[in-house]
């Protein structure tokens, strides 16, 4: 069975001090006495929550996740995919085993537990959850973000703590760009393999020389992957940027934006809000008569967007994406996972739950690999750039910049009496394969820092 457990409120006190810590940069140790960190395991001292975090039956994982506010749908579609992995790892699960072999009920033969709060996708909320986790539960990893603000506030978090971050949706460039650490690793795309992927596919679709709108989220995802998009458009395609319009994240009224849009003179929308932001934006586009005659373009694309929007919005949408669920017709271990999601919860998965339930089982590929717990010898048996077999084919971490090296999925939305079923939203174009699809390492100004 899955182990769950949902923590509720944080003291004042302790948030006060976890927040002034993280503001201040302060390194501090873990929540351990200085005791602690004397104390040597083998030929290794003492390093976050190693080895205390370890030495039960049962190790713990920190998910701080937005279930609440304009992400909530997202995270608590992540929280299943989490939920489902813990409950396979723990199990022995033959999914589980095709990815991470070495894995026999528990990871290193400890079960998996996981606890959860609820960050709203607020980097002060999720910073503050994990650092009780640290302190009361001895986490070994922590997981959740949703929102790329919150992954980099987590990516520092986990850098000062030295405790792994295994970063949930996060499609900024700066996750495991400029603001890339040791102790963090990224399964799922990001806007520059977004934009690399879905970029030719608009040229071909739509022609060289168009005006675009783009709609931006003013925080470190959506400035990164409009940068992405409109590099690869403005390059390769002669577009041009006639507007970008900047709204901040939970906004509900998008007309003067749109307002904005309507009078730029602009072919198409490429519309990189996310969660509820996006939904909303979607449908005022044609509420106001912006769509069709505009076309909309979604390069990072929003779990359940057709399904919360209307199968009539989304209808020959262009989108990239991480997973699709009719993937399963091309992937045996998709099957698997589609399957065993759908029979859990009733419906298919997004890609959501798919970036979160690969994300825990390569992390128990990597730990049941590196024969510890102990941080270090994990992330260095995460950088050893062994092939996995996941839901999307074969894979493989960039000890660089510990991005995952995955295909881009593109996707483009069905009419709705074109759907086989309730949940037939989208058709799969096309699988792009993701080496070619990423930067140079440092472009982007990865340093992973040190070990210890």
């Amino acid at each position: 069975m899955s182990r769950i457990q949902n923590i509720g409120a944080v003291s004042r006190r302790k948030l006060l001090q976890a927040g002034a810590g993280l503001a201040g940069g302060a390194l501090l140790p873990s929540a351990f006495s200085q005791s602690a960190f004397a104390v040597g395991i083998g030929d290794h001292p003492a390093l976050g929550t190693w080895p205390a975090g370890s030495q039960g039956s049962t190790v713990n994982i920190g998910a701080t996740v937005p279930q609440t506010g304009t992400y909530a749908v997202q995270g608590e579609d992540e929280l299943k995919g989490m939920q489902l992995a813990i409950e396979h790892i723990n199990s022995g699960n033959p999914l589980i085993k095709k990815i991470a072999p070495k894995v026999s009920k528990g990871v290193l033969g400890k079960q998996v537990n996981l606890v959860v709060a609820d960050s709203a996708a607020n980097p002060n909320n999720a910073v503050q959850a994990q650092q009780r986790f640290i302190n009361d539960n001895k986490i070994v990893a922590m997981t959740g973000s949703t929102s790329s603000a919150v992954a980099v506030a987590l990516n520092k978090f986990a850098e000062r703590e030295k405790v792994l971050y295994l970063v949930a949706i996060s499609g900024s460039n700066d996750t495991t760009g400029k603001d890339c650490v040791r102790y963090s690793f990224r399964q799922c795309f990001y806007g520059e393999t977004a934009a690399n992927a879905i970029g030719p596919v608009l040229i071909k679709a739509y022609g060289k020389n168009k005006k675009a709108a783009f709609m931006t989220p003013d925080y470190t995802y959506g400035h990164t992957v409009t940068k992405s998009v409109n590099d690869y458009l403005t390059k390769n395609g002669g577009w041009t940027m006639v507007t970008n319009q900047v709204s901040k994240l939970g906004t509900q009224d998008f007309s003067q934006f749109l307002t904005n849009i309507a009078n730029s003179g602009a072919e198409f929308i490429i519309n990189v809000n996310w969660g509820r932001d996006a939904v909303l934006s979607i449908q005022q586009a044609k509420q106001f008569g912006l769509t069709p005659k505009m076309k909309m373009v979604v390069p990072y694309q929003i779990p359940f967007l057709a399904k919360e929007t209307g199968p009539e919005l989304t209808e020959g949408v262009y989108a990239a994406t991480d997973f699709w669920w009719t993937l399963q017709d091309k992937y045996p271990l998709a099957k698997m996972f589609v399957e065993a999601f759908d029979k859990k919860y009733g419906y298919k998965p997004e890609w959501g739950a798919n970036n979160a339930y690969m994300s825990f089982a390569l992390w128990a590929e990597a730990v049941e690999n590196a024969g510890t717990f102990y941080p270090p010898d994990v992330i260095k048996s995460f950088e050893a750039g062994r092939k996995i077999q996941s839901t999307v084919g074969e894979v493989y971490f960039r000890k660089e910049d510990h991005q995952l090296v995955r295909p881009v999925i593109i996707v483009q939305g069905k009419k709705p009496s074109e759907m086989k079923n309730k949940e037939d939203y989208w058709t799969v174009l096309e699988v792009v394969p993701g080496a070619g699809l990423m930067q140079k390492p440092d472009a982007f100004g990865c340093n992973l820092g040190d070990y210890t």
